[in-house]
């Protein structure tokens, strides 16, 4: 190719590359995002099945999170070890895995019963890769033989990468999410407390009761109309801050 040529891509290698440039940018669930994933491998590849595995940062483990076909009583469920099955080895190498023809034959397949998949005749198993770190193994399969061109392994092993920062992202977003819930969560819990403890200490004044027939008391009202406990205390609250006159100061 000439100095300075710019090389133009097939209008169907372009297409993708928007596909994936939107899908990266986008702030998607990580739901939607493997099933954009599924849904790329799919395009990418012709397949007849896909599977997308993330690694579970907690435990270690392979986790199967989408699939072409219905896989509902496996999602979540299906785990591998790294370096376990195909996958694993995909997984613990950052290395690419091709089979053409007779794939259960190979050495490193696990079968698994509930996988119509682990049936099929080829089986391509690439990295999803973000930052360097595998972070999850897409599976392709044909039902029948199949040869990966150099061309097909090497377009889904950069989707595959480009496809991984996408994934990264929305679990990120998906984890500050949930701490932000969390944090919240728990100045919820600090603010009904304070209520609850100022509404004990009304009744405790009121009806000379100690610290544990107030709080009973509080809480048996509270199952009785059943109203939470921050309704309940906000109310006696009310009525007490009502009650008092001007004045009165204390």
């Amino acid at each position: 190719m000439p100095p300075g040529t710019v090389m133009e891509l097939p209008p169907t290698q372009l297409a993708l590359l928007h596909r994936i440039s939107n899908m990266v940018s986008s702030r998607r669930s990580v739901d939607e995002i493997l099933g954009e994933v599924v849904g790329i491998t799919a395009q990418v590849t012709g397949c007849d099945a896909c599977l997308v595995y993330l690694l579970d940062p907690a435990s270690g483990e392979i986790v199967l999170r989408a699939s072409q076909l219905p896989h509902a009583g496996e999602l979540g469920e299906l785990r591998l070890r790294m370096g376990e099955g195909v996958t694993g080895w995909v997984a613990e190498h950052k290395a690419v895995v091709a089979l053409a023809g007779n794939a259960s034959s190979d050495a490193r397949f696990k079968r698994f019963q509930g996988l119509v998949e682990d049936t099929y005749e080829a089986f391509l198993s690439v990295p999803l890769v973000s930052g360097g770190e595998v972070i999850g193994v897409i599976n392709v399969h044909h039902r029948d033989r199949h040869t990966h061109t150099p061309e097909e392994v090497a377009l889904l092993t950069f989707a595959g990468e480009q496809m991984g920062v996408a994934v990264a992202k929305a679990r990120l977003a998906a984890e500050n999410a949930r701490l932000q819930e969390e944090a919240l969560e728990m100045k919820r819990q600090l603010e009904v407390r304070k209520l609850v403890e100022r509404a004990k200490g009304i009744l405790q004044q009121r009806y000379a009761l100690t610290e544990e027939e107030a709080y009973l008391r509080l809480r048996n009202e509270s199952r009785r109309l059943r109203r939470p406990m921050r309704d309940l205390a906000e109310a006696i609250i009310l009525a007490e801050d009502f009650g008092r006159k001007p004045d009165d100061k204390s």
